[in-house]
């Protein structure tokens, strides 16, 4: 079981930034991959950004360039500094981590945090 908190969202304008935290239970370098997903109304979840326990990254076309997805590993916690942000960057955005248990693949999600980028 992995726990994962999610903390940093808010209300910012069009052009502004604001940095998302989750912070796992479990010793991140022993999860697989730890994701950042967006939901809008009425729409799916999509990825936002990953990285990898190597480090390696992957960033969804609208975020890239704006979007810098890193870890801090004494604190567990992954995080997403986003920039330049845009009002079609409004949703609740959810922490995903994927790793292996006993052969097969587990994914666990945090409760979400809003984030609301006016025009």
């Amino acid at each position: 079981q992995v726990e994962l908190v999610e903390s940093g969202g808010g209300l910012v304008q069009s052009g502004g930034s604001l940095k998302l935290s989750c912070t796992t239970s479990r010793y991140i370098f022993s999860i697989n991959t730890m994701g950042w997903y967006r939901q809008a109304p009425g729409k799916q979840r999509d990825l936002v950004a990953e990285i990898g326990s190597s480090g390696s990254t992957n960033y969804a076309d609208s975020s890239k360039g704006r979007f810098t997805i890193s870890v801090n590993g004494a604190k567990n916690t992954v995080y997403l500094q986003m920039n330049s942000l845009k009002p079609e960057d409004t949703g609740v955005y959810y922490c995903k981590a994927r790793l292996a248990i006993l052969s097969s693949w587990r994914e666990y999600w945090g409760q979400g945090t809003q984030v609301n980028v006016s025009s």
